[in-house]
């Protein structure tokens, strides 16, 4: 973490200095908008803490409930969701809170109809993220998203009582085409609107989004007529798995997961309850915790469930649907029209809980989008760089319906304990699709921001199109071992990574020097052609190099400049852009993650962590051109 480059400033380094224009709190609504966000999930806040991060952005995130969520829904973090915690700098304290999910058991009728513990699995393979797969309360969650924004500049706070009534576009304006009606959701004041215009607006209102309904998008997809009970509890019990992530399928009532949360004593159950017909709603059945804590206790017999409490439940219906588009503009008219209003979450995709995907994919589409948002509004991109988001984001979220789909069934299977190797099928299942749950298959397909993978064996270990998979490196100025993957913000530039040939210390003359040179000086360069006039070297492609040496053989002020270069108002230098392999340790990223040890390359990742482009270090015509793809000439 790096401040006081602009100044000392005393106190928490996480709370920014106040933008003057920043919208106090109990303020009026404001008339106009660079973004309006509809709803204060995941989705919502996840996006508006990276624009409340940007002091020229003017933000405003309305919710119909009074006030922020306390308790229930989803509460499951994969490995890839924690990695992009850690870009927002909150992951360390989420580890600290949650209950870490290192094995998960799978519990069937033995022999004698008892029920027997069949497998024990590691949870997230090894080598798979330096982060835990976590359970923690959504509401935490919220929480720290909501630290950062009003630790902001803008001071960024929910609009609580206000929903979407409806909008319109205008597609011909260009200042504000988006007129927005809010309603009021206050006790007392029901029904009374105003409006707000805005330059875009967000739709992460759900399901039942007003949003999506307001330029005629649709969910389609299909329902499982299957109810289930989820419930937060409080219980004794002399089950041995209670603090196991398991899966207990009883002779005769069906299927049951156990999911232990936060602090020590909190469990979550997933309880199979009653097949619906096919135009009969759950609610319909007039079911409550009392029947999910029965069917529990059914299921674990003959292990004891006593309650104590019930903090939190729910019953819901299997479901997966999807919409055709992620945002208001019509195929034909992608070439003319940019997007003014997109859909995130709930709002474009629904699925089941089971799979703990939820929160996790909705909070990926506004990380995605966050960052293309932040560029069109700076000015550094075009708006057209945002019909890549939902070219993106309904690609993976296809993935996950049909994923969903098929894990919905084999979680609800029953009659079919064995396979070949001794595994019930649910737990060979799981097995299967780890890599799916711990959400690192998303894969984005070539385009301008996703190269062709000509390149892909100078550094076989970051999949083209793929996330950046971090590996441990030490700072060459301070001697500190840390995770590359961890240099990585959510500050919406992209990070220009250097991995030197061998024998290359980075002096002048070397091929890593050579190439920082140009970058730095070269007009043909992105640096040079996509930093503006006035910012610092880094404000848009942030630059970094590894090295193949120990640390304690290198010379640090022999680096090129743009390695060290002069930050903030006092031109101070950047001692934080080199490093080299972990040869202390053994854990050597060359090795780890297939660079090419004779010629190096060069990976661009962009700003939500995903591989954009692998080069070799003499290809400057194609590393120009890549970031000319994406990006403005502005300087």
């Amino acid at each position: 973490m790096q401040y006081h480059q602009n100044g000392f400033r005393p106190g928490d380094p996480d709370i920014s200095v106040t933008s003057p224009d920043h919208r106090a709190r109990g303020d009026r609504l404001p008339d106009a908008v660079d973004v309006l966000i509809a709803g204060s999930g995941p989705a919502g806040l996840c996006l508006a803490a990276q624009l409340a991060r940007v002091p020229k952005i003017h933000t405003m995130l309305v919710e119909p409930k009074l006030g922020p969520m306390e308790k229930g829904q989803a509460d499951g973090i994969s490995v890839r969701t924690m990695e992009m915690f850690q870009a927002f700098g909150f992951a360390e304290k989420v580890m600290r809170e949650s209950m870490w999910i290192n094995q998960t058991t799978f519990w069937a009728p033995g022999a004698d109809v008892t029920l027997t513990r069949f497998a024990r699995i590691q949870d997230v393979p090894d080598g798979t993220s330096e982060m835990p797969h976590v359970l923690i309360n959504q509401a935490r969650v919220h929480d720290m998203f909501l630290d950062i924004m009003r630790n902001s500049p803008q001071r960024l706070a929910p609009d609580y009582g206000w929903k979407v009534a409806d909008l319109k576009v205008d597609p011909h304006a260009t200042q504000y085409p988006v007129t927005v009606t809010l309603e009021s959701t206050e006790p007392g004041r029901e029904g009374q609107s105003t409006t707000v215009r805005a330059n875009y607006v967000i739709g992460c209102d759900g399901a039942r989004s007003g949003v999506r309904r307001a330029i005629g998008g649709q969910l389609h997809g299909d329902a499982a007529h299957q109810a289930w009970g989820v419930i937060d509890l409080l219980a004794t019990t002399d089950f041995p798995d209670w603090r196991m992530k398991s899966f207990v399928r009883s002779p005769d009532d069906g299927i049951l997961m156990v999911l232990p949360r936060e602090g020590g004593h909190l469990v979550r159950l997933y309880v199979e309850l009653n097949n619906l017909s096919e135009d009969e709603r759950a609610a319909d059945r007039g079911m409550n915790h009392d029947h999910i804590i029965a069917k529990a206790q059914r299921i674990f017999h003959p292990f004891r469930l006593d309650v104590k409490e019930v903090v939190w439940w729910s019953i819901y219906e299997i479901g997966h649907r999807l919409t055709d588009k992620f945002d208001d503009v019509p195929e034909v008219e992608v070439a003319s029209r940019a997007p003014r209003v997109l859909l995130a979450g709930d709002a474009c995709h629904t699925h089941s809980p089971k799979a703990g995907q939820g929160m996790n994919v909705s909070m990926g589409d506004t990380f995605n989008l966050g960052w293309k948002l932040i560029s069109v509004l700076t000015g550094r991109a075009d708006a057209s760089l945002l019909h890549s988001y939902s070219a993106e984001r309904r690609a993976a979220a296809k993935g996950l319906v049909d994923f969903d789909h098929k894990w919905s069934r084999v979680v609800g299977a029953r009659g079919e304990e064995d396979t070949s190797d001794q595994l019930p099928r649910v737990a060979r299942a799981f097995v299967d699709n780890l890599p799916f749950t711990c959400g690192l298959t998303i894969q984005y397909e070539p385009s301008a921001l996703i190269g062709a993978d000509t390149h892909q064996h100078l550094a076989k270990g970051f999949n083209m199109g793929m996330r950046f998979h971090s590996a441990p490196v030490i700072r060459l100025a301070d001697a500190r071992p840390l995770q590359l993957g961890h240099t990585i913000e959510a500050d919406a530039r992209f990070r220009l990574f250097i991995f030197a040939p061998a024998g290359d210390n980075g002096g002048a003359g070397s091929a890593v020097a050579s190439l920082c040179e140009w970058l730095q000086f070269d007009p043909a360069s992105a640096l040079r052609r996509h930093t503006a006039k006035g910012e610092d070297l880094d404000a848009v492609i942030d630059t970094r190099a590894i090295f193949q040496q120990a640390f304690d053989t290198l010379d640090f002020t022999a680096m090129p400049t743009l390695l060290r270069p002069p930050v903030g108002r006092y031109g101070l230098c950047d001692y934080e852009k080199v490093f080299c392999a972990d040869l202390k340790r053994g854990e050597d990223v060359f090795d780890l993650r297939g660079i090419h040890r004779a010629s190096g390359c060069v990976v661009i990742v962009r700003p939500d962590q995903y591989v954009g482009h692998i080069l070799p270090l003499s290809a400057r015509g194609e590393l120009a051109a890549y970031f000319s793809g994406v990006l403005r000439v502005r300087g």
